[in-house]
């Protein structure tokens, strides 16, 4: 909130009235005067307020008045009231609203106060206040104020004393700040010029009011320091120096522009500050330090420290602020100031004097105004010099005098001097400064004199300690080495103000020398010559003092920060001086660096040379002497690397230091950054560089830059951890050096290079005759220089290469293999460069950078050969596009390479080989494939390495594709190449010679491709003989189509059968030894391990790849005129290898005879199933075609075979071309494969005659599998004239194949585990074979369907070997086990292992009944009694029952026998009368007979629910009985009626097994199958209506019968119940019992509804006599036996009277 606004206003005259109310109050008893002025105030205040609208002004108006009470207040000397008088004025000042008047009386209020002494602070804070925030007050007011505030600076009380000083300092400001204030006011007006003329210019007229004030103020300040008394100041009573030294000082740093600006001012600062400043440092000139007062007549005054410092405090802000104005003033305050640094001074005078020479230090354009003002001006002292120089000698006299207030070198801290300071560089000092207690300090340290390193201030700004001390009135004590470090952050200071500022300066003239080229091109440039004096006039003035200083600093120097400083600055002083011109400068500083990147005293004549020149002067400057000291050998550095040093005859080691690295790297940064200024250096900075290298055992790595080596010989070279992470860094910049050789001009660059073959040159001259270890700096560098320099190649190339290619001859190794490295490197960069114009245009040029890698053919050495075909192999992979005419010789080399040549040499060579495949084949002419195929080829067969021979085929194969991809391109190319050849052979008259001639040249290409595989598939190496032969049939068969049609001929009988035959005799004639374990430690599978498993693996693939061919090529290959002569060979081979006694090769002979029958749909070349299985290492030939279930796994239902078929017979076949329909399916081809089959199926079922020998040979399971599943797919293509006959051939084969064995090791994989019952995959074939037929038979003509009996007569026979396994020849085999029991040992003793037969046989068992259903009506089957086999067969496994070798057998018989009769008796009794089936009858009786009463009994561990489930089906084999048999019995013969009567009453009647516990007794007994049994009696018992005496006739038996057994049971009943006493019957023969009576009630009542005349009389005996029976049972004990009881005696009624027919009839 401003003070003016309204709330301000309103809140000010409320607090004034409060204020005047409370001093009312206050001075109501004790001053009466004061309580009515301030009454009287309060009415002034309301008046004033209600009468002007601008009351502020108003009030200032009348500002005398409304202070009146507070300062009568005042005067009442009360504190309470005084205080509260002050705080109201100090309100009204704030608010503005005092005026002139007001403001004098205020102050002449304060003064009384400060006289009587109250208040003080009060009194300091309302000065403060009037003066600040108003302008009123001037003149003798505002002199009184401020006499008053100095007064109080002078009181006893130290708070009020320091307020006080810290008021005068702000007064003072404030005195400043109006005058600066009202300059700014006026700054546009003209002033009337001061008359001018030598006036008294104390007459300050000419001053505006506050002008006037300050100038006034600092005229008195000079007085007072000067001990004089005031002119305007009046009423001052004492004054320090001290503190008006710190005022002038504050006004002088604080408004320079007011002393620049204003004459009057100046006048001042020349008439009374200097000459005030000299006079007050006079003692401190004449003091000397240790001269006695004794000796010098006149006392001296000894120097004060608070003066002496404030003075030179003064002297910098005068030097700094007003050099321009003070030059001759300036020039004796700097020459005072460098005496100051004299060694005889105190120590704190020199520690400021340095400390002030730094300030100046930092400013370099005051430096440059100095030399432009002394130095260059003659007969002038030379001042810059001298502060150099002086700073210089003040170093060097802080090492050689060890000072009184320094602490000799003896007792420094333990830790810093001696071994400590080894640490330093490791420990890794902080900023330089004191760093924490675990570094060591840093430090400088030189013979024995120890000076630690301080920080003192930021680089570029001079912080001073001691010039700060403004409180300190005694010297302080100096600490060790302050002095040091301030003298050497001034010299750092002084090298890069002094070097950046001319290098700035230096820029821009570059630039307007640029500009001015630009516009006016045809002019030369002048400089301006003053600017390049000064700055060669600065650099003359300073160096010599630097170099001397600087180089015993870096020599004393224990700390890496202080030595990077050092370094730092000799660079950029050697930069400059070279860009100066400055010849002899330059070469110093140079010098300096090199010989500290050297160890101490080391041998290098290039250097102490020109070390002499510099040495032997002295510089003496004004008698000050300057020494460069010889550096000192013992300073404690840290070693980081031990070497050797660089020369013929090794003399033990040398040491470097970390600092030796240092200033290592300083030099390359010297040459790197500022090479082009280094002139005839050059040679120092190469050779230093040379022996620095060998000593850290850098080694040239690739493209030339060093990297460190291993120690190579012995132990040497040691380099600790801090120097092994700077290596790398070191390389880097060493690499950056020479690249910027680029920069240089021609004539330069020549130079170098010289320079560098000549120290190459020393290098093999000492290499020659020793092993020892060369050094390569030189051979490396020139690679660099070679390479940055491309661009202007050929100047350098013939000598660069004639020198390398020497070093290639040169004995010692590492020397040769390092100048091929380098030769090889030049030339693929120099291939790789864009040139300009490119390669392709300057054929000289690229022969040019060819011909060394031509020459390097020469050499003898092996490894420059293996270099010769790395850089091959780099030069392919970089310029492989553009070498054109260049392949020929490419090629050359990469093929020179033979057997004993030894492997890596051909490895690389190979890799160019494959690099020129993959990548360049479509650059190169093509006249040059058929060199590649050669080259490719002859890699194939070299013997040296494997890996090689097996990858070169792969590379073949490339070969191939890139044949097919280019066709169209390569056959014109290599058309017109043949048409020039031709002409040239007719001119010559020669016919043109070559490969497989009148084919036209592309195909020549492909023949010559498939003849090297050809030749590599027959390699003795299998591994060879495999991969050739995948890859001859993949490339035939993925661009045969390229062929002509009569290559094709040359293709099948020259390559294929040539080959096939080939392998074939190979491959039998094998040697059978085993082979032991491959070379070394690999292992070979027991499937490979003689060479004829190894050769069969070859007969395999040639065989499948041929047949592969037949398939795919099929239409092409028909159409040559013998197709069928090669047919038949294809199919004599595919048997010869079908029957040969390995199993993989007659396996394989199989697929591909199902591939050629086009059974596989062609396998896509894409996706070569065979090789990525070959690939895995599975055989092809183990991959199942047909079934995806492997070998032994069940073949999933749902894609069984005969669905493949039917789809395969459907889309999937390939749909020939048109027109060829016939060819295709020509029969002849067909049955030839058919005979083939047949012979070969024959052949190899065929079981051993005689007793076998351990070794016969015994066909394998996927084997037959295989060739059974030839069959329903040839059959598809000779189904029309497929006869009787075949089908017995057939017959003989399938029985053979299943009953061959499998030998006991191959069970485990083949049988399934035995708890599940499946097929193998033979038998699912065998059954699809049959499936095949039987469909074919369905749906063909009529004369077909005489095959079923015979079909039905094979499945029949495979039924029976559920029971009885068929036998092979006389072999001893071991039958698989009843399966339920598990009883299998895997590996019995026995050979071979016959298989379960029961799955197969109950299948087949499934197919008859199916087949049945379909054919039950067929008169074939009819006649054939098909139906009697089948019950006769089924007749084995029923009367078996439990003891099949399965349960699940006999179940499935009964099922089976069910189904079938369900579909064959209506037929059977359709047919009664032709007498087909008569000798059927007796069968199915003996079959009833068999299963329902067997003589087997159930196994002891069968459960109660099994037998419960096995009673079910026995009931099952009665229903039938009783719903197909007996109602029909009238068609059917009596005997056998009667069979089945008996054979019901035998069921009625519970047969009891002696073996059951009491408990089970009941469910053993078969109840519920007598029980059925005895309903089928009943049923046919009461036959209602007799259509024919054969029904009645039934009706009787079963009556009889039935009657027979009713009288047993209860006969039996009373028995056993009169013997068992009072035990209850078993609760089954009870339940019998009642049955039997319900039976008898049931019987009474239907004789009652029965005709009389139907029932015999017979009957009604047996009935009558089972009356006494029943009424033995009364006795019965049981309620259910007794209550049915009732029910059967009731009926009994109705005989009690017989009716009369019944007597008629007994009399008729």
């Amino acid at each position: 909130m401003s003070t003016s606004s309204p709330e301000a206003v309103k809140k000010l005259l409320e607090n004034m009235q409060t204020d005047l109310r409370s001093l009312s109050m206050e001075c109501k008893k004790k001053f009466p005067p004061v309580k009515e002025a301030a009454e009287s105030g309060i009415v002034k205040v309301k008046t004033i307020a209600a009468r002007n609208a601008g009351i502020l002004a108003a009030l200032k108006e009348n500002s005398s008045e409304v202070v009146q009470p507070f300062l009568m207040g005042c005067g009442t000397k009360e504190p309470k009231i005084t205080q509260l008088c002050l705080a109201a004025i100090q309100r009204l000042m704030s608010h503005e609203v005092v005026s002139e008047a007001a403001a004098g009386n205020i102050i002449n209020m304060l003064w009384q106060l400060m006289e009587n002494g109250l208040e003080e602070l009060k009194l300091l804070q309302t000065v403060l206040v009037l003066l600040t925030t108003n302008t009123v007050v001037h003149d003798e007011v505002l002199s009184k104020a401020i006499v008053l505030c100095f007064r109080l600076h002078f009181t006893k009380d130290n708070i009020t004393n320091n307020t006080a000083a810290a008021t005068v300092r702000q007064v003072v400001t404030v005195v400043f700040e109006r005058m600066v204030a009202e300059d700014e006011r006026f700054k546009g007006i003209v002033e009337q010029p001061p008359v001018q003329g030598n006036t008294n210019r104390r007459s300050v007229s000419t001053l505006r009011p506050s002008a006037k004030d300050a100038y006034m103020l600092f005229q008195d300040l000079c007085q007072l320091v000067n001990a004089d008394a005031p002119y305007w100041l009046v009423g001052m009573t004492e004054m320090t120096r001290t503190f008006g030294l710190e005022l002038l000082e504050s006004v002088l740093n604080d408004f320079p522009g007011v002393f620049l600006q204003h004459q009057e001012f100046s006048f001042l600062l020349k008439e009374r500050v200097c000459p005030l400043v000299i006079k007050l440092f006079s003692p401190n000139i004449k003091f000397r330090q240790g001269s006695s007062s004794a000796a010098s007549p006149a006392p001296v005054e000894k120097p004060y420290f608070p003066i002496c410092m404030r003075l030179l405090r003064v002297v910098s802000v005068l030097i700094k602020h007003f050099y321009g104005l003070l030059v001759t003033e300036c020039e004796i305050f700097l020459s005072l100031l460098v005496k100051f640094l004299d060694g005889e001074k105190p120590q704190w005078l020199r520690a400021v004097a340095v400390e002030s020479v730094h300030r100046l230090c930092v400013q370099p354009h005051l430096l440059r105004s100095f030399c432009q003002s002394y130095d260059m001006k003659q007969h002038s002292t030379k001042v810059f010099r001298d502060i150099v120089n002086a700073l210089g000698s003040f170093i060097q006299s802080l090492f050689i005098v060890p000072n009184a207030g320094n602490t000799p070198a003896v007792s420094a801290p333990a830790g810093a001097s001696g071994e400590g300071a080894r640490g330093t560089a490791q420990g890794g000092t902080g900023t330089g400064g004191i760093s924490t207690n675990l570094t060591t300090q840093a430090a400088f340290e030189y013979r024995g004199t120890w000076i630690p390193l301080m920080t003192v201030s930021i680089q570029g700004s001079a912080k001073a300690t001691y010039l700060e001390m403004l409180d300190k009135v005694e010297p302080p004590s100096i600490p060790e080495g302050y002095a040091m470090s301030v003298a050497f952050s001034a010299l750092l200071d002084l090298v890069r103000g002094i070097t950046s500022m001319i290098e700035r300066e230096l820029a821009a003239e570059e630039e307007v020398a640029a500009e001015f080229r630009e516009a006016n091109p045809d002019q030369e440039w002048q400089p301006q010559p003053g600017a390049h004096l000064v700055w060669e006039e600065m650099v003359s003035a300073c160096w010599c003092g630097l170099l001397a200083a600087l180089s015993l600093l870096l020599d004393a120097s224990t700390d890496e920060t202080a030595t990077e400083n050092i370094l730092k600055a000799e660079l950029t002083m050697a930069s400059l001086c070279g860009r100066l011109g400055l010849v002899t400068p330059r070469d110093a500083f140079i010098t300096a660096i090199c010989k500290a990147s050297l160890p101490p005293h080391y041998a290098l004549t290039v250097l102490s040379s020109n070390a002499a020149n510099l040495s032997g002067k002295a510089y003496s400057i004004q008698g000050q002497s300057v020494q460069i000291i010889s550096p000192s050998s013992e300073s404690h550095q840290q070693v980081v690397a031990v070497g050797q040093p660089l020369t013929s005859q090794p003399q033990g080691t040398v040491v470097l230091t970390a600092k030796n690295i240092q200033c290592m790297r300083t030099l390359l940064n010297l040459a790197h950054c500022h090479g082009a200024v280094l002139g005839t250096s050059w040679q120092l900075v190469l050779a230093t560089l040379q022996h620095l290298v060998w000593i850290l055992g850098l080694k040239p790595g690739l493209g030339g830059a060093l990297k460190p080596g291993r120690a190579v010989e012995g132990p040497s070279t040691v380099l600790t951890t801090a120097v092994m992470t700077d290596l790398p860094v070191i390389s880097n910049i060493l690499s950056r050096l020479f690249e910027s050789s680029q920069y240089l001009d021609d004539v330069s660059l020549h130079h170098l290079i010289n320079a560098l073959c000549s120290l190459s040159l020393e290098a093999m001259e000492m290499a020659y005759g020793n092993n020892k270890e060369p050094s390569l700096f030189a051979v490396a560098k020139l690679l660099e220089t070679g390479l940055v320099n491309m661009d202007r190649i050929e100047i350098l190339w013939r000598p660069l290469t004639g020198h390398l290619l020497e070093v290639c001859q040169h004995p010692n190794s590492r020397m040769r293999e390092w100048g091929a490295e380098a030769l090889t490197a030049l030339i693929k960069a120099g291939l790789a460069y864009k040139h300009d114009p490119p390669l392709a245009q300057n054929l000289r040029l690229q022969l040019l950078l060819l011909s060394p890698l031509k020459e390097l053919s020469n050499v003898l050495h092996a490894d420059i050969r293996q270099k010769q075909l790395e850089s091959v192999l780099q030069i392919l992979q970089s310029q492989g596009d553009s070498l054109g005419p260049g392949w020929p010789l490419v090629l050359g080399v990469i093929g020179a390479i033979r057997n004993d040549q030894g492997e890596s040499l051909i490895r690389t060579a190979f890799q160019c080989l494959q690099l020129v495949v993959t990548d360049f084949l479509p650059t190169m002419p093509c006249t040059c494939l058929q060199i590649v195929v050669d080259v490719a080829g002859s890699f194939g067969l070299q013997n040296q390495e494997l890996n090689i021979s097996l990858t070169s085929i792969g590379l073949l194969w490339n070969i191939s594709d890139y044949f097919f991809q280019r066709g169209e391109a390569i056959t014109q190319e290599l058309g017109k190449e043949e048409e020039a050849l031709q002409k040239q052979a007719k001119e010559k008259g020669e016919t043109l010679n070559r490969p497989f001639h009148p084919a036209p040249p592309f195909d020549c290409l492909w023949l010559c491709l498939y003849a090297k595989l050809g030749e590599l598939c027959v390699d003795p190496r299998p591994a060879v003989r495999k991969s050739a032969g995948q890859t001859l049939f993949s490339t035939i068969a993925a661009h045969g189509t390229l062929l002509q049609q009569p290559t094709w001929h040359i293709v099948v009988w020259k390559v294929l059968f040539h080959l096939l035959d080939c392998v074939r005799t190979s491959s039998t004639t094998a040697d059978k030894e085993k082979i032991e374990s491959g070379g070394g430690n690999i292992l070979i599978h027991h499937s490979r391990d003689t060479a004829e498993k190894q050769w069969a693996e070859t007969w395999v693939l040639t065989l499948a790849g041929v047949a592969r061919i037949f398939n795919t090529r099929r239409y092409l290959l028909q159409q040559l005129g013998d197709f069928f002569e090669a047919w038949e060979i294809l199919l004599n081979h595919i048997q010869s290898a079908a029957l040969s006694k390995n199993n993989e090769v007659s396996l394989a002979a199989l697929k591909s005879f199902q591939e050629i029958l086009q059974i596989v749909t062609p396998v896509k070349d894409s996706d070569r199933a065979g090789d990525a299985f070959a690939a895995m290492g599975v055989p092809p030939v183990l991959i199942d075609p047909l079934s995806a279930s492997g070998p032994g796994r069940p073949l999933v239902r749902s894609d069984s075979l005969v669905e493949r078929l039917t789809r395969y017979n459907g889309a999937e076949l390939q749909a020939p071309p048109p027109g060829e329909e016939s060819a295709l399916e020509d029969s002849a081809l067909w049955w030839s494969a058919w005979n083939t089959w047949y012979r070969t199926g024959t052949d190899c079922t065929k079981p051993p005659s005689g007793p076998t020998e351990k070794f016969s040979f015994i066909p394998s399971q996927p084997f037959l599998t295989a060739l059974i599943q030839i069959f329903p797919a040839l059959y598809q293509h000779i189904k029309a004239n497929f006869s009787m006959e075949d089908l017995k051939k057939l017959g003989v084969i399938l029985h053979g194949a299943v009953s061959v064995p499998i030998s006991s090791d191959a069970s485990p994989f083949i049988l399934p585990s035995y708890t599940e019952a499946v097929l193998t995959s033979l038998q699912e074939a065998v059954l699809t074979a049959l499936d095949v037929l039987q469909k074919a038979i369905c749906v063909g003509p009529e004369n077909l369907q005489v095959m079923y009996p015979a079909i039905f007569e094979q499945l029949l026979l495979f039924v029976e070997f559920s029971c009885k396994p068929p036998q092979y020849g006389r072999m001893e085999t071991k039958h698989v086990a009843n399966a339920k029991y598990n009883q299998i040992q895997l590996f019995a003793p026995a050979e071979w292992v016959a298989l379960n037969y029961v799955p197969f046989a109950e299948r087949s068992l499934e197919v008859v009944v199916d087949l049945y259903h379909k054919t039950a009506c067929h008169k074939a089957v009819i006649n054939e009694k098909v139906l009697q086999n089948i019950i006769k067969t089924l007749r084995m496994p029923l009367g078996l029952k439990y003891a099949c070798p399965s349960e699940s057998t006999w179940k499935l018989a009964v099922s089976s026998l069910l189904k079938v009769l369900s579909i064959g008796l209506p037929v059977a009794r359709q047919h009664a009368s032709s007498g087909k089936f008569d000798t059927m009858w007796p069968e199915l009786a003996n079959a009833f007979e068999d299963f329902l009463f067997t003589k087997s009994t159930p196994p002891d561990n069968l459960s109660i629910q099994e037998f419960q489930k096995n009673e079910a089906v026995d009931v099952e084999v009665v229903q039938l009985i009783s719903t197909e048999i007996l109602p029909f019995a009238n068609f059917i013969p009596k005997d056998f009626v009667g069979q089945i009567m008996t054979m019901l009453n035998k069921g009625s009647i519970h047969s009891q097994s002696p073996s059951f516990t009491e408990a089970e007794v009941d469910v053993r007994m078969r109840e519920e199958f007598s029980k059925v049994c005895f309903e089928t009696l009943l049923q046919f018992s009461f036959s209602n209506k007799v259509s024919t005496p054969q029904e009645g006739y039934i009706s009787r038996m079963a009556l009889s019968v039935l009657l027979k057994r009713s009288q047993d049971v209860l006969r039996r009943y009373v028995e056993d119940e009169r013997l068992s006493g009072r035990c209850p019957l078993p609760r089954q023969q009870v339940t019998e019992i009642i049955f039997v009576l319900k039976a008898v009630s049931t019987l009474m009542d239907s004789l009652k509804k029965t005709q009389p005349e139907n029932v015999d009389g017979n009957t009604w005996a047996q009935v009558i006599a089972l009356y006494p029976t029943l009424v033995e049972c009364i006795t019965c004990s049981s309620s259910e036996v007794s209550s049915a009881l009732k029910e059967a005696l009731g009926p009994f009624k109705d005989f009690m009277q017989p009716p009369v027919s019944r007597v008629q009839n007994g009399e008729s």
